[in-house]
């Protein structure tokens, strides 16, 4: 199913789809949300605007908000939870706190690699997990993952910690396309080419470049976009923006890694058909737009033009594998990482 590009057009074909499904101006739909960005407030607005469904939210950590729908049990009053990483949603349907779901617009318009193949999960919107170098110290940047654990880049790399979900579900996908015994030698080459513990957030990886302490650093991409199309701390002309390079690695192997934002229907959900409205409206080209301009990340479905900020990086090839992987994975990642001794 098309949705029209145009927002009153696209509003007036979504109203139409949700009232053939006897939701459209019917009651509420409860969210819980990891999502933080004050541009989803279009989003939510519009959906309501469109359906007359009346958005509750409830925002937290994710893992924070996985455990309340646990404790919460079958009285749990969300209908919909939405993370940011496949990891996080994959912990969420391990629990059985989500519930499959049977869409003809979803199956559609979302790529399966990008979704639960089982319809636990969807992803909305994708942000690609980039190498970034200082063009004055780096001449020949690192063009694989895998050459990040290359001697040559000795002392030169900086990376978040071992914990954190993006750096787990990097060393997953590793594992699910190489093997244990390839992602075991990664991760131990890269930690030999640290160039300082790994600390902060993917923000301050990009600032390290710029300090000087990270010749060579590892972000997702919308964390980069963002200080170019608005001012950041640390990361201005006046730091001396221009020096960063980028390369979108993998590109004659599987493909750069990419993750999601992801939203899945409560396996208690006390308003389940406005909760798959809300999900199909997701991938409604509107929805995908604010995805794009809102947030600087890259839309799911074919076709929806990307933010200034996001087509400036270039056209890339991402990973097919499909994310699930990324949860499959996680435990044996974690229990590598300890192995080695990171941080």
């Amino acid at each position: 199913m098309q949705f029209p590009s145009t927002p009153i057009k696209a509003l007036t074909a979504l109203a139409l789809v949700l009232t053939a499904s006897a939701a459209f101006a019917e009651g509420e739909v409860n969210i819980y949300s990891s999502r933080h960005y004050d541009t989803d407030e279009r989003l939510y607005a519009d959906f309501t605007a469109a359906t007359g469904i009346t958005i509750n939210r409830i925002e937290g950590n994710a893992d924070e908000l996985i455990e309340r729908m646990r404790a919460e049990g079958a009285n749990s009053p969300a209908d919909i939870l939405i993370t940011v990483d496949a990891g996080r949603i994959w912990r969420a349907e391990e629990a059985g706190l989500l519930s499959p779901v049977a869409s003809e617009v979803l199956d559609t318009r979302i790529p399966a690699a990008l979704r639960d193949p089982a319809g636990h999960w969807f992803g909305f919107s994708t942000r690609a997990r980039v190498i970034f170098f200082d063009k004055d110290k780096v001449q020949n940047p690192p063009q694989t993952y895998a050459a990040l654990a290359d001697p040559a880049y000795k002392g030169m790399v900086c990376m978040r910690s071992a914990t954190n979900i993006y750096s787990l579900s990097l060393l997953s996908a590793i594992i699910a396309n190489d093997g244990e015994e390839a992602a075991r030698a990664w991760a131990q080459g890269v930690k030999d080419n640290l160039a300082r513990e790994p600390e902060g957030g993917d923000t301050d990886q990009l600032r390290g470049v710029l300090s000087g302490q990270c010749p060579i650093a590892i972000s997702n991409t919308y964390y980069f976009a963002r200080a170019i199309r608005t001012e950041v701390e640390g990361l201005t002309a006046a730091d001396g923006f221009d020096r960063i390079g980028w390369t979108f690695p993998d590109q004659g192997g599987h493909g750069t890694h990419v993750n999601i934002s992801g939203a899945g229907v409560a396996a208690n959900a006390p308003n389940r058909d406005n909760a798959i409205a809300f999900l199909e409206y997701l991938a409604s080209d509107q929805a995908q737009a604010y995805f794009a301009d809102g947030n600087d990340e890259y839309p799911v479905v074919e076709g929806v033009a990307l933010a200034a900020s996001v087509a400036g990086l270039g056209s890339f090839t991402r990973d097919d594998l499909n994310l699930a992987e990324l949860g499959r994975n996680q435990a044996l990642a974690q229990t590598i990482y300890n192995d080695l001794g990171w941080k």
